[in-house]
C-alpha cells in the first residue's frame, strides 16, 4: 500500500477549482462531432467526453497555486495564477483543438512544471525535452475500466504513459486500435501501391497519416473483392423511366400470421407506413390484399396519392391489414418461438440526384435476396435473458439469427477477405506487425458493419438513413428493418465505415509513446511497481450489459482476428462471470455481489495507486433513484461509503455533463450531472477517530468557504452545486479514519450527506441577509404560500418585521393586493416592455432577468442583456438571489419553476458581457 501522501505533496488544481462551465459546454458539443471522433472508430456504450477526460487528467496532475507559497504569496497571485490554468484547460477541451501541437505541448510543460516542483528541481528548458522529462518522472494513468477508452487515449495525447485493462476483449482490442497500434507505426509511410507510387523524397507522415491512408486503401481492395464474389446479391432497381439506380436500402416488415382462422395472410408488423417525411419528397408505402390469392403486397406511393394509415403494430398488439383482426404481443411471441416469423418486403430505397428514390418491391429483388446461402455463421448463443435485450421472448436464440441471409453472406465474405489483406500487405513490404495492425482497422470495419448489416437496423423516415442495432443501450425488437447496401455511396455503406476508421486513426495523438491495452479483472489487476495515477469510470450496478451486448460484435471479431490476438479470443464468447455487474439474470443476490466487488476494486486501487497525486473515478449518476431526503441515491452513497472504507479520502466531487441540460425541455432528466467525477487521494495510515461535533465544526467553516468561492466565482450552476459541495464535506468526513457519535455509534456516509445538505440550505439563508427587504419580504412569502394567496394581514405582518410595507410592494409591481387577500408575482408577469414603476430590488432584477428563460423563445441571453439595463445596480443581489430560487425550487420538484433560475445563473457572464457591450454601443451613438 502507497504512503500517506509525501512532504512534496502539493495540492492539484482538481482539488481546489475547475472551469466547469467550459468543460461541461464542450463534453456535450462532443456529441454532435463525428469527423475523426474516436467514437467513429466502433461503437462501444457510454463513452466519456474526450473533453471531460482531457480536463480531469490535466487538472490531476498540475498543482493548484495555493499549494506554491513561494511563488503565489497572496490570495490575488493564487487567483491569477489559477485563472491562467483554467485558460489553458478552456482552450485544451475544445474539440478543434485536440491535435494542436502547440497548445498541446503547453499543456505538458504545466505538467512537467508541477512534476519538477515536487522534485525540487527546475523544469525542463528545452521544449524537446519535455515528453521525455514526463515519461521519467510522471507516473503513468491506469485505467482499469478502460471501455471505450476515452480516458487512456487522452492521457496519451497530454503526453503521459498510458495503461487500459478491461475484462471484455472487444474493449480491450478498442484500446490497443487508440493507444497501442498507431504508436508503433507513427511516422511510417503508407505501404499500398497506389501510395509508394505517388510518393516523394523526404515527404513526411506525421502520426498515424500512413497508417490512415492504407487503412483506406486495403479497405477499398476489399470492397472491390466482395463486390466481384457477392455483387449479383446486391442488383440494382429498375426506374420508372427504364434506367436503373444503385440500391441504398432494401426495407422488410417482420410477419406473423393472422390470428383470424377465415384470413391466415402472412401480417405484415410495421410501425409506420411513411417512408420519407423529408419536405417534398414525402412517400409511403400502401398495403395492398388480394382477396384470390390471399396475400399482401406493397405499392409505394407519394403524399399526393394519399395519406398513410396507422402501423399495424403498437405496444398494445397487432392488426391485420387485410381483415382487421387483432392480437395481443403474446400471440406475436408464441407464433415467432413456433418458427413462423417471416419477413416481406415493403419498399426499396435508391439512390437519386440529390434525393433518396422510393419504389415498389419487386420479385426479382426478393428472390435475390431469398437465394443468398451463406456458407458460414458466428458460434454463439443469445443468454436466456439479459440485461438490455428481450428478443430472446421472440425466439432469438443464436447471434447469427439476427441477420438474414444475405448480410450473413456479405459479412463472412467481408470476413475471410481478411486473411488476404494480411497476405497481400505483407507482399507489399509490410512487416508482420504492419500487415496485423492494418487487418485489426479492417476487421474494425467488419464491426460497424454488423452494427448496420443486421436485421434490427432502423429506417429513419425523417432523415432517409439507416440507423444501427444500438440506438440505445440495448437491443430492442424491431418490426420493420433496414437492409443496407454495402455497396453503395449512401448510408452505412462499406466504404463510409473505413472512411470514419481512417479518419479517426488520423485524427489519433501525433507525437506520443504507445500505451499498454491488457485484458485484466479490475478486482484482481496487479498495478506497476510505479504506483500509477488511477483515473476510471467504473460500471454502474445494472445500467448496461456490456458483456452480453459486446457478443454481437465478438462473434464476428473472434472469427476475423483469433490468429492475431489468440489470448484475447480464446473464448466463445465474452467473459461474464467475473463481470462486475448487479445481473439478476447470471447472479445471485446481484446488488450485493456488485458492491463486494466494487469495494475490494477500490481496496484493490487503494494499493496500487500513487501518493503523489489524486485518483479520479467518473461516477454515473442515476437521476431515477435520487431520493429527495437526504438528497442522495443508495447508489451514490455506496460508492462514496466503498471509497471511504477502501482507505481513500474524497478531495473533491465535480460534476460533468454531457448533455446541453440547462434548458426547460431538457432538465427535467438532467437536473444533475451525467456524471460527477469523485476525486480521492489515499488517507493518512494513522488517520484518527472523529466526534460527529468534530465533523460538524469542521464542515461548517470548510464548507462555507467553499461554497462562497463556487457560487461567486460563477463555475457552478445551481443545477450542480449540491453535487460539487459535496466534495468539500466528504473532505472533512474522510479525512478521519471514522466519526462515532457520543455514545460510540458510527456515523455514516448517509448521516454526512444529510449534514452536508443541511449546510448547504443554511447557506442558502445567510445569503437571504444580503438581500435589500423587500426581496426578503418576498423570499419569506413564497416559502409561506408559493405563488397562491394568503391572507393581507398575515402579509402586513411578514412586512413589519422587514421593515416595509404591502402598499409599497404593491405599488413596487412585486405583489397583487386585493379584497384582502396577497399574491406573489410569477416570472412571466414580469413583461420586459413594462418599465420599473421605482428603484428595482433583487427580487425585480431577477423575475425581470428570468423572465427570459422560462419559454422557448431564441433570444434568452440577448434579451436578458437589455433588461440588465433596467436592473442596474440590483444585478449583484439578482444573482445571488436566482441562486437561492433554484435551490427551493429543486427542493420542491418544481423543474419548470426551477429552470428559468438556473439557466439565469448559468449565462450570467455571458449575460454580463453582453450587457456591457450594449452600454458602450449606446454611449458611442449619444457621442
Amino acid at each position: 500500500m502507497p504512503d500517506a501522501p509525501s512532504s512534496t505533496y502539493r495540492r492539484k488544481l482538481i482539488e481546489v477549482d475547475l472551469p466547469l462551465d467550459a468543460i461541461n459546454e464542450q463534453s456535450a458539443r462532443e456529441k454532435s462531432i463525428r469527423h475523426g471522433h474516436p467514437s467513429t472508430l466502433h461503437l462501444w456504450w457510454a463513452r466519456r467526453p474526450l473533453a471531460a477526460c482531457r480536463a480531469v487528467i490535466f487538472a490531476s496532475l498540475v498543482d493548484d497555486p495555493s499549494a506554491c507559497p513561494d511563488e503565489f504569496s497572496t490570495e490575488e497571485a493564487q487567483a491569477r495564477e489559477r485563472e491562467r490554468l483554467h485558460d489553458i484547460i478552456r482552450r485544451l477541451v475544445v474539440w478543434e483543438n485536440s491535435n494542436d501541437e502547440r497548445l498541446l505541448n503547453e499543456a505538458r510543460y504545466e505538467i512537467a512544471r508541477s512534476a519538477a516542483r515536487s522534485r525540487g528541481e527546475a523544469p525542463p528548458s528545452e521544449p524537446d525535452a519535455v515528453l521525455p522529462y514526463l515519461r521519467e518522472h510522471v507516473p503513468p494513468v491506469y485505467d482499469p475500466f478502460a471501455g471505450g477508452g476515452s480516458i487512456p487515449l487522452e492521457a496519451q495525447r497530454l503526453g503521459l504513459r498510458a495503461i487500459a485493462s478491461d475484462l471484455n476483449p472487444v474493449a480491450v482490442l478498442l484500446n490497443k486500435a487508440l493507444i497501442e497500434l498507431p504508436p508503433k507505426v507513427a511516422g511510417r509511410p503508407p505501404v499500398n501501391p497506389d501510395a509508394t507510387a505517388r510518393m516523394t523524397d523526404g515527404a513526411e507522415w506525421r502520426g498515424a497519416a500512413g497508417l490512415a491512408e492504407d487503412i483506406r486503401w486495403y479497405g477499398k481492395w476489399m470492397r472491390d473483392r466482395a463486390w466481384e464474389r457477392i455483387g449479383h446479391l446486391y442488383p440494382k432497381a429498375k426506374l420508372p423511366d427504364g434506367g436503373e439506380a444503385t440500391v441504398i436500402a432494401w426495407l422488410w416488415a417482420r410477419t406473423v400470421p393472422c390470428p383470424n382462422p377465415a384470413c391466415g395472410v402472412a401480417m405484415p408488423l410495421m410501425h409506420t407506413f411513411e417512408l420519407s417525411k423529408k419536405e417534398g419528397n414525402q412517400h409511403w408505402t400502401k398495403p395492398n390484399y388480394d382477396s384470390a390469392a390471399r396475400k399482401i403486397s406493397f405499392t409505394v406511393q407519394n403524399h399526393d396519392q394519399g395519406v398513410p394509415g396507422e402501423g399495424t403494430v403498437n405496444r398494445n398488439g397487432v392488426r391485420c391489414v387485410a381483415c382487421g383482426a387483432t392480437a395481443p404481443l403474446a400471440y406475436v411471441r408464441e407464433q415467432s418461438k413456433a418458427g413462423r416469423l417471416g419477413e416481406q418486403l415493403n419498399a426499396i430505397v435508391a439512390e437519386g440526384d440529390r434525393k433518396r428514390i422510393f419504389l415498389s418491391p419487386t420479385d426479382e429483388h426478393v428472390a435475390v435476396a431469398l437465394a443468398a446461402e451463406p456458407s458460414w455463421c458466428p458460434d454463439g448463443q443469445l443468454p436466456q435473458k439479459a440485461l438490455g435485450f428481450r428478443i430472446q421472448s421472440y425466439g432469438f436464440q443464436y447471434w447469427h439469427q439476427m441477420f438474414t441471409r444475405r448480410q450473413l453472406v456479405t459479412l463472412t465474405t467481408f470476413k475471410d477477405l481478411l486473411h488476404e489483406v494480411r497476405m497481400l500487405a505483407s507482399q507489399h513490404g509490410a512487416t508482420e506487425e504492419l500487415a496485423n495492425i492494418i487487418t485489426t482497422y479492417c476487421a474494425l470495419a467488419v464491426g460497424k458493419t454488423a452494427y448496420s448489416g443486421c436485421s434490427f437496423a432502423k429506417w429513419q423516415n425523417a432523415g432517409d438513413k439507416v440507423s444501427g442495432v444500438f440506438s440505445r443501450q440495448a437491443i430492442s425488437m424491431l418490426w420493420d428493418f433496414a437492409e443496407a447496401t454495402p455497396f453503395s455511396d449512401s448510408t452505412q455503406n462499406w466504404m463510409g465505415q473505413i472512411e470514419w476508421i481512417s479518419k479517426a486513426v488520423h485524427h489519433l495523438p501525433i507525437d506520443c509513446q504507445s500505451g499498454i491495452a491488457l485484458q485484466a479483472d479490475a478486482a484482481e489487476v496487479q498495478y506497476p511497481n510505479e504506483e500509477p495515477i488511477i483515473i476510471t469510470d467504473p460500471p454502474y450496478y445494472d445500467n448496461i450489459g456490456y458483456a452480453d451486448l459486446s457478443d454481437f460484435f465478438y462473434v464476428w471479431l473472434r472469427s476475423a482476428l483469433r490468429d492475431i490476438y489468440p489470448d484475447l479470443f480464446a473464448g466463445m464468447l465474452v467473459p461474464k462471470g467475473e463481470e462486475m455487474i448487479a445481473n439478476e439474470f447470471r447472479f445471485a443476490e446481484p446488488r450485493q455481489r456488485f458492491e463486494n466487488l466494487l469495494s475490494t476494486t477500490l481496496r484493490n486501487m487503494r494499493t496500487g495507486c500513487t501518493s503523489d497525486y489524486p485518483s479520479s473515478l467518473f461516477y454515473a449518476y442515476k437521476q431515477q433513484e435520487e431520493e429527495r431526503e437526504g438528497r442522495a441515491s443508495t447508489g451514490w452513497e455506496t460508492m462514496l461509503s466503498a471509497i471511504v472504507s477502501a482507505g481513500f479520502q474524497i478531495v473533491g466531487t465535480w460534476p460533468m455533463r454531457t448533455e446541453l441540460s440547462n434548458r426547460p425541455r431538457g432538465i427535467d432528466s438532467n437536473a444533475l450531472a451525467t456524471s460527477v467525477v469523485l476525486v480521492c487521494r489515499p488517507r493518512v495510515e494513522d488517520a484518527p477517530v472523529g466526534t460527529r461535533a468534530q465533523f460538524l465544526q469542521e464542515l461548517n467553516r470548510e464548507l462555507s468557504r467553499m461554497l462562497d468561492a463556487m457560487t461567486r466565482e460563477g463555475h457552478i450552476a445551481p443545477v450542480d452545486l449540491a453535487q460539487a459541495a459535496i466534495g468539500p464535506g466528504m473532505q472533512v468526513f474522510s479525512r478521519y479514519a471514522r466519526i462515532e457519535r457520543m455514545d460510540g455509534t458510527p456515523f455514516t456516509v448517509r448521516d454526512a450527506l444529510r449534514e452536508i445538505n443541511e449546510a448547504i440550505a443554511a447557506y442558502d439563508g445567510s445569503l437571504e441577509g444580503e438581500l435589500d427587504a423587500e426581496s426578503r419580504f418576498c423570499l419569506r412569502w413564497l416559502q409561506q404560500y408559493g405563488f397562491g394567496r394568503g391572507a393581507f394581514g398575515d402579509a402586513e405582518t411578514l412586512a413589519r418585521a422587514v421593515n416595509v410595507s404591502v402598499d409599497a410592494l404593491h405599488g413596487a409591481g412585486l405583489l397583487d393586493a386585493d379584497r384582502g387577500e396577497v399574491r406573489l408575482y410569477e416570472v412571466t408577469d414580469f413583461s420586459p416592455d413594462d418599465p420599473p414603476r421605482g428603484p428595482v430590488t433583487a427580487w425585480e432584477g431577477c423575475f425581470r432577468l428570468a423572465y427570459h428563460f422560462a419559454g422557448d423563445g431564441g433570444e434568452r441571453i440577448d434579451g436578458a442583456a437589455r433588461a440588465m439595463a433596467s436592473v442596474g445596480g440590483a444585478a449583484d443581489g439578482a444573482a445571488r438571489l436566482a441562486r437561492i430560487l433554484y435551490n427551493y425550487f429543486d427542493r420542491k420538484n418544481d423543474t419548470r419553476r426551477a429552470a428559468p433560475f438556473n439557466d439565469l445563473v448559468t449565462d450570467w457572464e455571458r449575460i454580463t458581457g453582453d450587457a456591457q457591450n450594449l452600454a458602450r454601443m449606446g454611449q458611442q451613438r449619444l457621442l
